[in-house]
């Protein structure tokens, strides 16, 4: 399996999507004092997909004053980003 790989992208796009989507529900949530998802998914969900959770603290500005999240999330980002790095074979 390579990056270029039409499934692996699918798959990385779509856990992205979902982990986006999981944010704005839990925002959403908040505001309507209802059931929230649990800050311990949100951040395992984010180990999967970091750019969607980046991107849903963003653009719901939810979870943006919470440390772990603050910490965390570029985290997994980079991690993610050094290990297509490392998929596709580059060296440092």
């Amino acid at each position: 399996m390579t990056a270029q790989d039409p499934l692996l992208i699918t798959a990385v796009f779509a856990i992205n999507t979902i982990v986006f989507l999981l944010y704005g529900y839990d925002k959403q949530q908040a505001q309507r004092r209802e059931w929230r998802i649990s800050e311990r998914v949100l951040l395992l969900s984010s180990i999967a997909g970091p750019f969607g959770a980046f991107a849903g603290m963003q653009f719901f500005r939810h979870k943006t004053k919470k440390t772990i999240f603050l910490l965390s999330i570029p985290l997994f980002l980079l991690m993610q980003v050094a290990g297509f790095l490392l998929l596709i074979g580059w060296t440092w």
